[in-house]
């Protein structure tokens, strides 16, 4: 059965696998805001922090990119990607004008790779668009945590995102 999120209460139903803590993160690729091609997931150097939020084009995620690029300021081994559907170019002056600097983002436009994670919204008003979710990778590439928020409408929990990030450093 697939998981399902709320949208202001009402449940909408999201495309591809459950994924658990212990579970290898697939590999997916995505389209940074200099239309660059890059990998996520699998195994790296670094810790990751996967998030992916519905667009940068709303306030939530507007915070939450913006929260997250302040978080990860200075933390060395960390690899932090905001993804969502938005178009590279409009990440871009997203990201010019808010000064984001310390986290990537990218898009999923091009291959939608995120339902590999299932976090693809598939029905209702945001179908096709990515929920609210955060992934936390070690470096063998095993998901160490996760958080599908279950209101679109809020904001994560930064603080265990944060903590789990700090235990595996």
């Amino acid at each position: 059965m697939a998981q399902t999120v709320n949208l202001k209460g009402n449940p909408v139903a999201l495309c591809g696998p459950t994924l658990n803590v212990g579970d290898p993160a697939p590999v997916a690729y995505v389209v940074t805001k200099d239309l660059q091609e890059i990998a996520i997931g699998g195994p790296s150097d670094k810790v990751q922090v996967i998030v992916t939020v519905p667009s940068l084009d709303t306030p939530v995620c507007e915070t939450e990119t913006k929260k997250f690029n302040e978080l990860m300021a200075g933390m060395e081994g960390v690899a932090v990607c905001v993804i969502s559907m938005d178009l590279p170019f409009a990440q871009k002056r997203f990201c010019e004008s808010f000064n984001i600097g310390n986290v990537v983002v990218a898009s999923d436009f091009r291959y939608r790779d995120m339902e590999k994670y299932g976090v693809l919204i598939s029905e209702g008003a945001l179908k096709g668009i990515l929920a609210r979710a955060i992934f936390v990778v070690d470096k063998q590439g095993k998901i160490a945590y996760t958080q599908l928020v279950p209101e679109i409408t809020q904001e994560p929990n930064y603080d265990e995102v944060v903590a789990k990030v700090k235990e595996l450093l």
